[in-house]
């Protein structure tokens, strides 16, 4: 991202929190994201818009889609892990099948925003879906 695009698009420009990626590499595993080559705004949360410090009537549908769609600039992706039950019976080998967590952002209220992803391509948990 060159800082000539950020000031383009405001969302570019909000730092990403690396808080589940310093818990260390055994909390999750890095991953490719898939292309799309058409993208759709299908929902915009202007109030999550608003609690990251930025004016909606600023952030275009061109400027989500960007930043959040396309997937380049704000890697690495993580599938995370997990354990539980499967079917009855305990799995130490659990995570994120067809998705992965691309971000956080800490909003002006202190809180740290997660944006993650689903169908948005293979993991070491898909199992072939």
């Amino acid at each position: 991202m060159t800082s000539a695009t950020a000031a383009v698009n405001p969302l570019l420009a909000l730092e990403y929190w690396p808080a589940l990626a310093a818990l260390g590499d055994e909390y999750y595993d890095v991953v490719e994201a898939a292309e799309f080559p058409q993208h759709r705004l299908r929902f915009r949360n202007d109030d999550l818009i608003r609690r990251l410090g930025l004016d909606p009537a600023q952030v275009s549908e061109e400027h989500l889609i960007e930043a959040f769609g396309k997937f380049h600039g704000r890697e690495p992706f993580l599938a995370l892990r997990y354990h539980g039950y499967q079917f009855g019976q305990y799995n130490p080998f659990l995570g994120d099948g067809r998705g992965f967590l691309y971000g956080q952002i800490k909003g002006q209220d202190g809180e740290l925003y997660d944006l993650g992803t689903k169908g948005s391509g293979t993991t070491p948990y898909s199992r072939g879906g």
